[in-house]
């Protein structure tokens, strides 16, 4: 689940970390308050779940009150990558910028704990740093027993390069990150930039600007309030229906609808289409035990996507019985008038009785997945 902007930043401030004062607007009214109230110049920023706010005009400066309501009246309504922009942060601008910093941490899988990561390249995407100037990019191990050591945030105070007086507060926002990241269950958590700033008197400081935080879905049961962060608004329709039925739904770009139990094999098949010349439509995970309600949900949300061609079904049967997965399709069939052509390869638990639930209905079947996979491009490829 991902936070907007002002949602990462409010988190990292209980943790320490320096953030601008500001607050969230939804009118243009409502920003020239906030803008009245914060004083000077101010930075408004569209609030929507995508990168690249800035190149498509969703991030303006305004000098005072009154510019700060025109500048949000633009802003709000503009459509950012698919996505309507429905609310903007009114923040301080930040003055006597000298530098910006990357700092962030995520999961290195390989390496089987958080990963904290650092670069003087900051305002920049981390992931095109790491592709043209990889160098510039400084990280450390963290042991999940121990956490993020003192001695591993100067390390990489140091290796960015910044200034001596400004270690110990690094050190302080390192931490705090961290203990942001571990304490939320999140995937990634980010300030880009942190800014190094000259205060009055020459004074060096650090302030973050700018924050993004992933929590982990699978951990939400633990953090009702941060579930309660959820921006239904900037998700794909398909994607909240399917976790209202307990289902894991992606949305792809492809044509041909996937349907299976497991996320490995459900991997899996969408591997095997790419590789018979098809193109996932989705990615769906009915997990363990589905009954036929879920089942037909899941179809109904495979076929509400029209860019789909052919659906493939791969249910290996264990916890999940055979039978009921096939008598959920013809339940979700019964109430979705379709065309759609459709495969089903059934192994496992009482395949025999789903695979005649299936005939009886003249639904095509296939003994393995290359040839279940096989006929489902040949499908798709034939309307």
């Amino acid at each position: 689940m991902k936070l907007h902007e002002y949602q990462s930043k409010r988190i990292f401030a209980r943790y320490g970390v320096p953030i601008p004062h500001g607050d969230v607007a939804s009118t243009p009214d409502d920003a020239y308050k906030i803008a009245a109230r914060l004083g000077g110049r101010v930075v408004i920023k569209a609030q929507v779940l995508v990168g690249g706010r800035g190149k498509a005009g969703g991030i303006k400066l305004a000098q005072d009150a009154a510019e700060a309501e025109a500048k949000a009246s633009q802003i709000l309504g503009m459509n950012i990558k698919g996505l309507q922009v429905r609310k903007v942060l009114i923040d301080e601008a930040a003055t006597d910028i000298i530098k910006e910093i990357y700092l962030g941490i995520t999961i290195d899988r390989a390496a089987r704990r958080p990963v904290m990561m650092a670069s003087a390249e900051g305002g920049m995407e981390i992931e095109e740093v790491a592709k043209a100037m990889p160098e510039r990019i400084f990280k450390v191990a963290i042991d999940p027993f121990l956490g993020l050591q003192g001695y591993q945030a100067r390390e990489l105070a140091f290796g960015i390069g910044l200034e001596r007086d400004l270690v110990s507060s690094f050190t302080k926002i390192a931490t705090g990150l961290y203990n942001a990241f571990v304490d939320c269950d999140a995937s990634l958590a980010e300030i880009n930039p942190l800014l190094v700033t000259n205060q009055s008197g020459g004074r060096l400081s650090l302030l973050a600007v700018d924050g993004k935080m992933i929590i982990d879905d699978n951990a939400l049961f633990r953090h009702s309030d941060l579930a309660e962060m959820r921006d239904v608004d900037e998700e794909a329709p398909a994607e909240t229906e399917a976790r209202c039925y307990g289902l894991s739904y992606v949305k792809l770009d492809g044509e041909i609808g996937c349907m299976v139990n497991g996320a490995g094999l459900a991997m899996a098949t969408m591997d095997i289409i790419k590789l018979y010349g098809g193109m996932p439509a989705n990615f769906l995970d009915i997990g363990g035990g589905a009954q036929a309600d879920r089942v037909a949900a899941a179809l109904r949300i495979i076929l509400a996507d029209p860019k789909v061609k052919a659906v493939l079904f791969n249910i290996f049967g264990g916890i999940t019985r055979c039978d009921e997965v096939a008598k959920g399709i013809l339940e979700a069939l019964e109430q979705v008038s379709t065309d759609v052509p459709m495969v089903a390869r059934l192994v496992g638990t009482n395949e025999e009785e789903g695979r005649h639930i299936l005939a009886s209905a003249k639904m095509a079947t296939a003994g393995s997945l290359v040839e279940a996979a096989r006929k489902a491009v040949e499908l798709a490829q034939a309307r």
